[in-house]
């Protein structure tokens, strides 16, 4: 049991992500909640995927390649439903930079493979750190009601924001560390 729970929780993940559509659009006052604690469920069991793996030491090339896939989805779905909700030209901006980096780490990642140098693009500590500020970010925007005294939805939009700032840095860091292969 153990053995398959990371990438039983990695494909989850992925059914998740209709059931956070369905209820992101259903008529319902408290359904916009529901869709922003199925996307903190998809989050949670991101973290605990990799924990289980690395703990239990079954770590899997099937695993390898669903994770990143199954993290894209989930945040590319989230962030094209909020874009949807919410057409601003910020928004786009956001979500072209999100999206657009993630597109091109990966093709980065199978190009480095292809020629032999997987290794020398690895995650970065302010990937994992961009992560969190996505996934947070995403979670506000997707509850978006204020919570109290605070304005969920303005904090989410400053977090998103500051999350495609270190999203450019990290594309900028992977480049970087591929560059000298790139330019010979």
């Amino acid at each position: 049991m153990i053995k398959h729970l990371p990438n039983t929780l990695t494909l989850l993940r992925v059914a998740l992500i209709p059931v956070m559509i369905l209820f992101f659009y259903l008529p319902f006052e408290w359904s916009r909640y529901v869709a922003c604690w199925v996307f903190v469920l998809a989050s949670i069991t991101d973290f605990f995927d990799g924990y289980f793996a690395r703990k239990y030491k079954t770590e899997s090339k099937l695993g390898a390649f669903l994770d990143p896939v199954a993290d894209k989805l989930t945040v590319a779905t989230a962030l094209i439903i909020l874009l949807q909700d919410h057409p601003t030209v910020l928004m786009m901006i956001a979500t072209a930079i999100i999206i657009g980096r993630e597109i091109t780490i990966s093709a980065l990642r199978e190009w480095m493979a292809e020629v032999g140098s997987r290794g020398v693009v690895n995650v970065a500590m302010v990937g994992k750190i961009k992560t969190v500020f996505q996934m947070t970010a995403i979670g506000f925007l997707l509850y978006e009601a204020d919570f109290w005294f605070l304005p969920v939805y303005t904090i989410g939009l400053v977090l998103l924001y500051v999350a495609a700032a270190l999203t450019l840095y990290s594309m900028y860091v992977y480049l970087k560390a591929a560059w000298p292969l790139m330019k010979t």
